[in-house]
């Protein structure tokens, strides 16, 4: 043991400056608060038969084997035996572990397949549970990651060199052949405790100090007589449905306790009580996932990693198994629940639990930090989406309440004899304005006088949820032990190290040196890949420019349609035959995106997995983002703003000529677009993300019984079996779980204006999302290797420009796209009420003519010579005709005027909202800091008892004062 003096005499020199730790816990009464690891070995809490199922009967086992002198990989070979069974053996997994791993360590023989059936038999006697011990065939060693490959591969070479190099890193390997599919095998991984504990050590793993609990809320004591009769009042009300029963949920009970980066010098600091449960199972499955990671299976420097074996063939797939079945045949809440999987299917990944809050700690623990943060911050976006949606459902109500007392929609219904120009060239002819009433009272429903409201509400939303999501996140990074995990401490990506292995600097933060790409090279692949980005965006506006190009010629042949239905609606077809061609344009564009964005990510080579990551994340956003709203950005700011007059109409390739809007306004069609792509979108993607695995898995199991394989039940088949024939999680991890809800986000805020209703479609979407989501997880997916994070990573960014984006369009939307401003311009400017103000619907009597203009067309058309179109333009018999009037340059003046105060003034309330709300809780930073002061006194007591323990061992004369 080491003892470092510098440390040693900080100590005695806090010692000497403040009270003992134990004055100072007899000082305050303190309240507990939720920390991520327990304190004791105990505290590691497991289901009621948890302990059961994970650790089965110990079997019958050989004769061990005599260690070889070196590591040995011999293929398996077939035989076949008396009673005519196939069976399989293989040399000795022993590898050459050093003198901390005795004979009765090391791997035993397999099993013949007859020999694995049996076994099998007999622990479904012993253990009513289920074969899934998830252990080697001694019953002790437990499963830490399973690698799967098929022995008709011909990559028998590396992956025997890739065996053998892990043994000498100390793992331990066991072959298993499949039940279900003969040319399949398993090679069950264990971590030994000296390795566990080596690369704890370097992957700074923190982990619970030996030392008693100190719990750090020191304002319990303090709290007044009105809280404590608050608390008790709250003790008598109905309890809140919403919340999971801790009884249900014994897992969530847990103590707490100081953690720090695991050390085997001061591993007498630690609290280790039972080796076999000190590492969680998901800090287990991380450490083998490293050393996987940085294992070489041929002599070059770029032949490292599972990755690339998994690439080439070698290795069909690797991850860590699932802790056994997620059903049972008997209650969970007589019997208890079998093991976390099973907990989480009964607590969460079920539908009738849909309106419960979810188990962030428990899916934390099992599915690790990142995954737990994701489902935290959707959880999150969910129920702020509650405000959202009842407002927005206010205002759409707001509009359908006075859709029929709306002055602008009576003077259109009643408008039988004002005759309106063809909207288009040659298949149609004058109509009547009053054959558009129903288009208005549409239109009036999503274009009122709550528009404005909600627009200001809904930007003011999103910096109130982005604001106190990082509230949220910095107590969850603090009950979760995040708080000093830095990024620095992320492992390069072994990718990045075998290209730039030969280019070397010292890392600022740690000292010491590591792989470096210059800056040339870094500039060259990113103008490369931003090359591909503006490729890819230049073919989504191509494919846009196709979809108007299509409106332009269906406008012309539904107007003259057989059908008198279509012909007389025939703008709504139009707009939607469009919509849906561009929804099957976007969605089969993505998936060449996706492929794009990979391939320029991998060309970059980032440094870390969450640079890769956070790069492919971007490429993708923008891709899927300039895919899915820039249709609405044409429709929204573009439809009827350049298509010209009666006489002089503007024309694309001189052909066709451009579409206008209704007399309404275009904001109908901004609806259609967003409504019909929104369901549309969520539907797929709820398809594709359950439906799509469970036929894939369905398909697996119908190969299975088809095959005839000597399967009885799939109750026998071991979990690593099962597991094989689950789907694997995204190679791309959470970013398309964080890309579909970050795009309806933007949906949301986007143009909401235009479509109040998109916060409420949202809102019950994610509610099915989460349980789709969770069922997915838990029920379809193989486990996923459990990571750690701190945050969403570069999504709160991209959360950020969204709503920043958001008030910038929903201004132009209001003030260009809707009717809101020529409206308020007629009342205050031309209308009745002029010197009134503007009071009520009255004040727009006269409107709607006022914004309609007359063309003369020459021949007497069906006894008609004039006819109106949209537009603030001279008459015909004026001394200018078809001249812009001055109650064009007024609105014109009056929409920009709007969208520069509207900006400026929702800018300021964000920035103030923003300001007032702080990115992490007082308390939390009062905890946080007199946690730290805790801590220096608990490690001076810590290592002085230990000091003393030892002078007394060795029997000399010890002092209670440091030496």
């Amino acid at each position: 043991m080491v003892h470092h003096s510098g440390s040693i005499q900080s100590f005695k020199q806090q010692k000497g400056m403040h009270t003992s730790i134990s004055e100072i816990i007899k000082e305050k009464s303190l309240k507990p608060s939720r920390r991520s690891l327990p304190c004791l070995a105990q505290s590691q809490t497991h289901p009621q038969n948890l302990n059961h199922i994970l650790s089965l009967p110990p079997l019958s086992r050989p004769t061990p084997l005599a260690r070889s002198t070196s590591p040995s990989c011999t293929p398996i070979t077939h035989k076949t035996a008396e009673d005519g069974r196939d069976q399989y053996t293989e040399e000795s997994e022993a590898g050459a572990y050093g003198s901390r791993t005795d004979q009765s360590l090391l791997i035993q023989k397999p099993s013949t397949r007859s020999r694995l059936e049996t076994r099998t038999e007999s622990l479904q006697e012993n253990n009513p549970v289920g074969p899934s011990g998830l252990v080697f065939r001694d019953g002790k060693k437990r499963i830490d990651y399973i690698l799967v490959y098929k022995k008709s591969s011909l990559q028998v070479e590396k992956r025997c060199t890739f065996e053998r190099n892990l043994r000498a890193e100390g793992l331990m390997l066991e072959k298993e052949p499949s039940l279900t599919n003969s040319d399949i095998m398993f090679v069950k991984i264990h971590a030994p405790w000296d390795t566990l504990c080596k690369y704890a050590e370097q992957m700074n793993i923190r982990m619970p100090f030996r030392k008693k609990c100190y719990f750090t809320d020191w304002k319990n004591k303090a709290m007044g007589r009105f809280q404590l009769r608050l608390r008790q009042l709250k003790s008598w009300l109905p309890k809140n449905p919403m919340k999971l029963d801790k009884e249900a949920l014994p897992d969530l009970e847990e103590t707490d306790c100081y953690t720090a980066p695991f050390s085997r010098a001061r591993m007498h600091h630690f609290t280790i009580i039972n080796r076999e449960t000190f590492f969680s199972n998901s800090t287990r499955s991380r450490i083998v996932h490293h050393v996987l990671q940085r294992t070489k299976y041929e002599d070059a420097k770029s032949k490292i990693g599972i990755n690339r074996l998994l690439g080439n063939g070698t290795y069909e797939a690797a991850f860590p198994p699932h802790e056994g079945g997620y059903r049972s045949r008997h209650s969970i809440k007589t019997h208890g629940a079998l093991n976390h999987r099973h907990l989480l299917y009964e607590r969460w990944a079920r539908w009738g639990m849909w309106y419960k809050y979810q188990p962030l700690d428990l899916i934390r623990r099992y599915f690790g930090e990142k995954i737990g943060l994701y489902f935290a911050w959707l959880g999150w976006y969910t129920g702020m989406l509650i405000p959202a949606a009842l407002v927005g459902l206010l205002v759409f109500l707001y509009g359908l309440f006075t859709m029929d007392s709306s002055q602008v929609s009576k003077e259109i219904c009643e408008a039988n004899t004002t005759i309106m120009c063809p909207m288009c060239e040659r298949n149609c002819s004058p109509w009547r304005l009053s054959d558009s009433c129903i288009y208005a009272k549409v239109t009036h429903l999503f274009d009122n006088g709550g528009t404005v409201f909600f627009a200001i509400f809904m930007a003011i939303w999103a910096t109130v949820f982005l604001e106190f999501w990082k509230r949220r996140r910095a107590e969850l990074t603090y009950d979760w032990d995040l708080i000093d995990w830095e990024e620095e401490e992320e492992e390069l990506r072994p990718q990045f190290e075998a290209k730039y292995s030969r280019l070397e600097r010292v890392n600022p933060i740690s000292g010491k040196p590591e792989p470096f790409q210059p800056f040339t090279d870094k500039l060259s692949r990113l103008m490369v890949s931003v090359s591909g980005i503006f490729f890819m965006i230049s073919l989504v506006l191509t494919a846009v420019f196709a979809v108007v190009v299509f409106r332009l010629i269906a406008m012309e042949h539904f107007a003259s349609f057989k059908w008198e239905f279509v012909r007389k609606n025939w703008q709504f077809a139009t707009s939607g035959t469009a919509v849906c061609i561009n929804f099957m344009i976007i969605m089969s564009l993505n998936v060449v995106y996706e492929k794009v964005a990979y391939l320029l990510t991998n060309l970059e080579h980032p440094r870390t997995e969450s640079e890769w990551e956070n790069s492919f994340a971007l490429k993708m956003f923008l891709f899927q983002f300039v895919n899915l709203n820039s249709s609405t950005f044409y429709i929204a700011f573009f439809l009827g703003r350049f298509a010209g007059r009666p006489g002089k109409y503007n024309k694309l390739f001189k052909r066709w000529r451009l579409e206008e809007c209704h007399p309404s306004g275009c904001l109908i069609d901004l609806c259609l677009q967003m409504g019909v792509i929104m369901v549309l979108k969520q539907i797929w993607n709820n398809f594709m993300e359950l439906g799509y695995p469970l036929l894939q898995n369905w398909w697996s199991r119908r190969k299975i019984k088809k095959g005839g394989q000597n399967v009885e039940s799939k109750v026998l088949l071991p979990q690593w079996d099962k597991d094989w024939n689950l789907q694997p999680m995204n190679a791309h991890g959470l970013v398309d779980e964080y890309l579909e809800m970050v795009l309806q986000f933007g949906f949301t805020t986007i143009f909401v204006a235009a479509f109040p209703l998109a916060p409420l479609l949202a809102l019950l979407n994610n509610i099915i999302e989460i349980r789709l989501d969770a069922y997915k997880f838990v029920t379809q997916w193989r486990r996923p290797m459990p990571a750690r994070a701190t945050d969403i990573g570069i999504w709160h960014g991209i959360l950020e420009w969204i709503g920043v984006l958001a008030v910038i369009t929903n201004a132009f939307v209001i003030a260009i796209t809707s009717d809101y401003i020529p409206r308020f311009v007629y009342a205050f400017k031309y209308g009745p009420c002029v010197d009134k103000g503007y009071r009520h619907e009255k004040c727009l009597r006269g409107y709607m003519n006022s914004s309609l203009s007359v063309f003369d067309m020459g021949d007497e058309e069906k006894g008609h010579r004039y006819c109106r179109y949209r537009d603030y333009r001279a008459p015909p018999w004026s001394p200018e005709p078809y001249d812009f009037t001055l109650q064009f340059w007024h609105v014109l003046a009056a929409r920009l005027a709007f969208i520069i105060v509207f900006e400026h003034l929702v800018f300021g309330i964000k920035s103030f909202i923003a300001y007032l709300i702080p990115d992490m809780p007082k308390d939390l930073c009062d905890r946080m800091r007199r946690e730290k002061y805790l801590m220096q006194e608990m490690m001076y007591e810590a290592e002085l008892e230990h000091l003393q323990k030892e002078r007394k061992k060795n029997g000399r004369q010890y002092h209670h004062e440091w030496p």
